[in-house]
């Protein structure tokens, strides 16, 4: 992977922040999704990776399972809406219940303007990264609710591509604004179930993504890098903590919030 972060982080010593849940991460096979699995677990989550590449997930369980915590994997494809069902339905049977997601999972488009993006890129853009979440959010809904606790969390990832103009990613941009607004809409509308929604928007992260975009498009991590005022790339456990601290019962009056871990480059 292309070395896109300029210091080296002190991991935080653990807490427990998310002692006793059950955390269900959606794109957990790598990046961002593969940190928060093992910061999560870390944290005292029962975590459950969800993704399509069940390689990854086998090794990142095994990870997780030696370092003294719990993890089960699960197949997902975010653009089946019965593999999403199926994959909440595989919680239910291994806990018994769900108190958090992390709906982190997404594609990425071919970058390029919006008057020669390809309708199979849109339909794509559509099918994963809004409709996806769409249907992962409702079924992990209803089995917080049946939990009978009265409460639980989801957090979506977003991006700082949804917040503004997007020329390079439209598609992308254009869904993740809508998750933006459904994340808002099923704060609202769940809030009286105890569940809280929110969303974080990263900014430029050191991750597979964005490697794949510098090959397509040389030197897009260099003119992110100048627009970043701390001046480096987030670690995808930057970003995972923020997600942490959401689902966390610190985070209790918190619904509702896009949350921008994005460098100052928003502000």
């Amino acid at each position: 992977m292309t070395n896109t972060t300029d210091s080296t982080r002190i991991d935080p010593t653990p807490i427990g922040l998310l002692g006793g849940k059950v955390v269900l991460i959606t794109g957990a096979s790598r990046g961002i999704g593969a940190a928060a699995a093992r910061l999560f677990a870390r944290e005292g989550a029962s975590v459950v990776l969800a993704a399509r590449s069940a390689e990854a997930l086998d090794r990142l369980v095994a990870d997780v399972r030696a370092d003294g915590g719990v993890a089960d994997a699960v197949g997902l494809d975010l653009a089946d809406r019965a593999s999403i069902r199926a994959a909440v339905a595989r919680v239910e049977d291994l806990h018994g219940r769900l108190d958090g997601a992390f709906n982190n999972g997404a594609a990425i488009q071919h970058p390029g303007p919006l008057d020669t993006t390809s309708d199979d890129d849109i339909d794509e853009q559509f099918a994963v990264n809004f409709r996806g979440h769409w249907t992962a959010m409702a079924a992990e809904a209803a089995l917080m609710r049946r939990n009978g606790a009265g409460s639980g969390s989801i957090v979506n990832t977003s991006s700082i591509g949804s917040r503004r103009a997007n020329p390079a990613l439209p598609a992308y941009g254009a869904m993740k604004r809508a998750l933006n607004s459904i994340t808002e809409t099923a704060a609202v509308s769940w809030a009286r179930d105890g569940i809280r929604v929110n969303g974080i928007t990263p900014g430029g992260t050191a991750t597979e993504m964005i490697d794949a975009w510098e090959a397509a498009t040389p030197g897009v991590i260099e003119r992110m890098k100048s627009t970043i005022p701390l001046g480096r790339m987030a670690e995808p456990r930057e970003i995972a903590e923020v997600a942490a601290w959401l689902l966390s019962d610190r985070a209790s009056y918190v619904t509702g919030a896009m949350i921008p871990v994005d460098g100052g480059a928003g502000a």
